[in-house]
């Protein structure tokens, strides 16, 4: 279908829907100043041709949602991780996927997140148990200091200034998932840079990227938390990820009772089209461990 909104609270959200409405909610969110693009409608594709109603949207700050006000944290406020420069927290930003639902009339759903979308998609399922029936986190991390940091250098990339250029903004895009992007999986230069121009045409807010990286910073260390989830959970980690390091992925799935961890060889932090059919599965097996799903349960009204 084609791009929607909804509110939630002050924050307009954009979102898109793949599939048949009857069948169970997958609701996907992504990462640090990534568009809902991040999921490729290929992907989304594919999910719903497994059975799943699919949900991508724009997280708040970045893409075609709300531009949040305020005057965002400086690099050196991000750097002492200051928590007081964080205009929102990752509790919001999980609100934020609550309100799809809710304007979806959807009671519970799948819950997918990648990088700050795991993040997200974590303090969903803690904070609000009942609207989830299963959690899958992909390269992601607990927010402890001492697992999952980037290599030196990496985090630098990602927050560097952002061109103002279209041509200078694809060029950008193509050097930071050269660093960061899978090693055993080359990408596509042509599409890659096809992505960063579709993301370019909707929007990009560089002060959005700096507010939603200080929610992070300003959530701290999930870990606690975590432990309350009891839903079958799947973490997906790379080994070769140099953003967020594969302790990451241990560190999640050793907090999480019961969730299963799956390491993918030669995987960076992105979503290479050759592991789709792996991630795929592996997101499809997850979900069937779930308490069976209901049309009442699915959706409401």
């Amino acid at each position: 279908m084609p791009e929607s909104f909804c509110r939630a609270g002050d924050v307009e959200l954009c979102y898109e829907t793949f599939g048949d409405p009857r069948d169970p909610a997958l609701l996907l969110l992504m990462g640090l100043a990534m568009q809902m693009l991040g999921w490729h409608e290929d992907l989304c594709e594919e999910l719903a041709g497994r059975g799943f109603l699919v949900i991508r949207y724009d997280n708040r700050d970045v893409g075609r949602s709300t531009k949040m006000p305020g005057r965002p944290p400086t690099t050196w406020q991000l750097v002492r991780r200051d928590k007081r420069a964080a205009s929102y927290q990752l509790s919001d930003m999980a609100n934020d996927g609550i309100a799809i639902l809710d304007h979806l009339g959807i009671v519970q759903a799948h819950v997918v997140g990648a990088s700050m979308g795991g993040m997200i998609a974590q303090t969903l399922v803690a904070e609000h148990p009942d609207r989830v029936l299963s959690l899958t986190s992909i390269m992601s991390n607990t927010g402890a200091m001492w697992s999952g940091q980037p290599k030196l250098g990496v985090l630098g990339a990602l927050m560097g200034n952002v061109p103002r250029d279209r041509e200078a903004y694809i060029e950008r895009i193509g050097k930071l998932f050269a660093m960061i992007g899978s090693p055993g999986y080359p990408p596509d230069n042509d599409e890659l840079r096809a992505r960063a121009g579709m993301a370019y045409d909707r929007g990009i807010n560089a002060a959005g990227s700096a507010r939603q990286l200080a929610a992070i910073i300003a959530s701290g260390d999930r870990s606690p938390m975590l432990a309350s989830i009891r839903v079958p959970t799947l973490v997906i980690h790379g080994d070769a990820d140099r953003l967020v390091a594969p302790s990451g992925g241990r560190a999640t799935a050793g907090a999480i009772p019961g969730a299963r961890l799956m390491t993918i060889e030669g995987m960076g932090h992105d979503l290479p089209r050759a592991i789709w059919p792996r991630v795929v599965d592996a997101i499809v097996e997850n979900a069937r461990r779930a308490d069976p799903v209901t049309p009442s349960q699915a959706a409401a009204g």
